[in-house]
């Protein structure tokens, strides 16, 4: 299933995502802090949807109340995960 999801509070602006079987087979985020973004697609990349909410929801970047991992996590909960 592949989805698009416009972010809020976040440096990037949308994720993208592609998932198969309850796996993340990729993630772009566009906009925003590209290498840290990058390094979390690769992070993510393989693995299952609940390791990945499980250790990426509530995360936070800074002093905003949201970051790009939690608003990974939504998009996740968006897409029925």
């Amino acid at each position: 299933m592949k989805a698009t999801y416009k972010t809020q509070g976040t440096c990037s602006t949308t994720i993208e995502l592609d998932i198969e079987d309850n796996v993340v087979k990729e993630v772009f985020f566009w906009g925003g802090c590209s290498g840290n973004l990058q390094g979390i697609a690769r992070l993510v990349r393989g693995m299952k949807v609940a390791d990945v909410i499980e250790k990426l929801e509530g995360v936070r970047c800074g002093n905003r109340s949201t970051s790009c991992p939690d608003q990974l996590c939504r998009a996740l909960h968006e897409m029925g995960y």
